[in-house]
């Protein structure tokens, strides 16, 4: 894997995260061995008290209805996977859906945008966790919309439909609607390498600037979408600042109502990045192979605009 990457760039990254030459050799090994991968299983029936698989110790961070799988475990061949029991994901994915456990609904509608869904990992953590009333999953790519359906299907996530906007269509049509906006946006995937897969030109600049403005432009259309009072949840699987800590800050002095969030489950990994509150894990760490997470909040005070049911044409719906 080592021979396909641009070495200058990963040195050149290493050294735009960490100031000690010690935490960019670790960042720079652990990325480049291509063996950082944790598995992790999301319970979405009752567990039972024999598992089909070997558990390891809990992260502390980690929800409860979450396992952390051996390496050498295969729980997506087991019945109970095709069953919909649990869905299968990276043990980073639970991290960055960790955030989510900071939100307060309170009396307002319990309605979730997952505005990039495919493949749903995001968004039934989401389902498992907060119970919304209803969890709109969209994905504008439609080779990408059907591995989505394919899993709310079997996991059989009830109050759940597929769309497929592009975020600037669907902002247009539902502005300030929606309490929790979910974004686990595209981006360079760097943290592919850690895992041994490819990513090609993940770390080159133009790559990297590329995502950057993608993310601003999809951030942008779901900052109209959140309603007053309402999350806007910023997630990546890449390390590069400029897609991380530089987005959630120029968001922030785009739009001065919104302020970000402490998640305090998340404490001991705040980025050290920012002044801002965002949360980084990186491929040394023993969770996986590296995610970032930042909770931003509408500070508008006032009532959410009705969700346009007329506006919101499903490709596929779960009752």
């Amino acid at each position: 894997m080592a021979a396909k990457i641009n070495l200058t760039f990963v040195q050149k990254l290493a050294k735009s995260l960490f100031d000690s030459s010690e935490a960019q050799e670790r960042f720079s090994s652990a990325l480049l061995g291509g063996e950082v991968s944790e598995k992790a299983v999301l319970w979405l029936a009752e567990r039972p008290e024999v598992l089909p698989f070997v558990a390891l110790p809990a992260a502390p961070w980690q929800p409860s209805f979450v396992d952390r799988v051996a390496a050498d475990e295969k729980p997506g061949k087991d019945a109970l996977h095709e069953q919909g029991a649990y869905y299968c994901l990276d043990l980073s994915s639970v991290f960055s859906a960790t955030a989510l456990s900071e939100i307060e609904w309170g009396d307002r509608s319990r309605i979730v945008l997952d505005a990039c869904s495919a493949p749903g990992g995001k968004a039934i953590c989401a389902w498992k966790m907060l119970q919304p009333s209803l969890l709109v999953c969209n994905e504008v790519i439609a080779k990408r919309a059907g591995a989505l359906i394919s899993n709310l299907k079997r996991c059989r996530i009830s109050g759940s439909i597929v769309t497929r906007y592009d975020t600037r269509e669907l902002c247009a049509a539902q502005p300030n609607v929606f309490p929790l906006v979910i974004v686990d946006a595209p981006c360079s995937g760097q943290s592919l390498i850690a895992k041994g897969d490819d990513s090609p030109g993940c770390f080159h600049p133009a790559t990297i600037n590329m995502n950057s403005n993608r993310q601003k432009r999809i951030l942008a259309n779901c900052a109209t979408m959140t309603a007053p009072g309402g999350y806007l949840a910023y997630m990546t699987c890449t390390y590069a600042r400029q897609e991380n800590e530089a987005v959630v800050e120029w968001f922030l002095k785009k739009f001065p109502h919104f302020s970000s969030c402490e998640v305090h489950k998340l404490e001991a990994h705040r980025s050290a990045l920012s002044d801002e509150p965002c949360y980084r894990l990186w491929p040394f760490d023993g969770w996986g192979a590296g995610a970032f997470v930042a909770l931003l909040r509408n500070t508008q005070v006032g009532e959410p605009e009705a969700l346009r049911m007329d506006l919101l044409h499903s490709n596929w719906q779960f009752q």
